[in-house]
């Protein structure tokens, strides 16, 4: 073979492996970066049945968690929401200018936390607050404890305090309940939830609200038979119920029942023109729950 034809060879080979090495290269440089690009998995400090508890912890502006010392509140949104919708955030910043932290969670299935909202109870979201409530319980700078729930939220509230105090241990210093819908159990009786309707009696195994929130079967018939007013009843401290007279979700009788159930230790603040999202007199919901927290801590 003449000299030239093999030195052509070898410079062809080389060229083609100089190209397959710089390919190779080009591919692990992206395979890193599609590694860099992908999110990490969340780590979670406390945990509820269905996995990881996303929250949110505010604190007063300047407070040193090393040496201060403070009340903190902890806030439950309602069914198909998050710690990070309306009211919430907002609470959470009334309450801190006030000088009350507060932690803000999402339940299981809902916002951040883990599980799926379709395998939801109301027994599910017992766990999840009570989780919350021993975390609340270990933080050192904490020296006083609220409990305020939005909507469902407020049901969980209520009976998280009264299973508390049923226990014989530590104790809310006081609660605040936003239209608590507690019409969630006639809601699942009737067999109509929202705009989705079923049958009470032999559920399917989800229901569509709105036709993208999921309700599962098990949440369908276990809310039929939840004690919510006797469960509640249990916990002696102050309770605030704030509701909206234009509130087209939950009734107002379901707060007008938490004043009968407990009797003098609560009050009921109604909110005139104020709708079940508190969107229109926001900060009239927001000052009636500081002005009530700050008096529960002495402040």
């Amino acid at each position: 073979m003449p000299l030239c034809t093999q030195q052509a060879r070898l410079f062809t080979n080389m060229i083609l492996m100089i190209r397959n090495v710089f390919c190779m290269f080009l591919m692990l440089m992206g395979a890193g970066t599609l590694l860099a690009c992908r999110p990490a998995a969340r780590e979670y400090t406390v945990h509820g049945p269905e996995g990881g508890i996303a929250f949110k912890v505010t604190l007063p502006k300047g407070f040193d968690t090393a040496t201060g010392h403070c009340p903190m509140v902890i806030l439950m949104h309602g069914i198909f929401s998050s710690k990070d919708y309306i009211p919430m955030p907002q609470l959470a910043k009334g309450l801190a200018k006030a000088g009350i932290a507060s932690v803000r969670f999402d339940f299981d299935g809902h916002g951040k936390s883990e599980g799926r909202m379709q395998d939801m109870t109301i027994e599910k979201e017992l766990a999840d607050a009570q989780a919350i409530w021993n975390y609340v319980r270990s933080l050192p700078y904490v020296d006083g404890i609220g409990l305020l729930g939005h909507s469902q939220g407020g049901v969980i509230a209520s009976m998280t305090a009264g299973r508390l105090a049923a226990a014989d241990g530590a104790v809310p210093d006081g609660m605040v309940l936003i239209a608590p819908g507690t019409v969630i159990k006639e809601a699942c009786q009737g067999g109509k939830f929202f705009n989705a309707r079923f049958d009470p009696k032999n559920p399917p195994e989800y229901i569509r609200c709105w036709g993208t929130m999921k309700l599962g079967r098990e949440y369908l018939l276990t809310t039929q038979q939840l004690d919510i007013y006797g469960t509640a009843a249990a916990y002696a401290g102050p309770v605030l119920l704030l509701h909206g007279d234009n509130d087209r979700i939950v009734p107002m009788w379901c707060s007008e029942k938490y004043l009968q159930t407990y009797g003098n230790r609560a009050s009921l603040q109604v909110v005139k023109g104020e709708n079940h999202t508190i969107t229109r007199h926001r900060k009239a919901v927001i000052a009636h729950t500081v002005e009530f927290f700050k008096k529960v801590f002495s402040l």
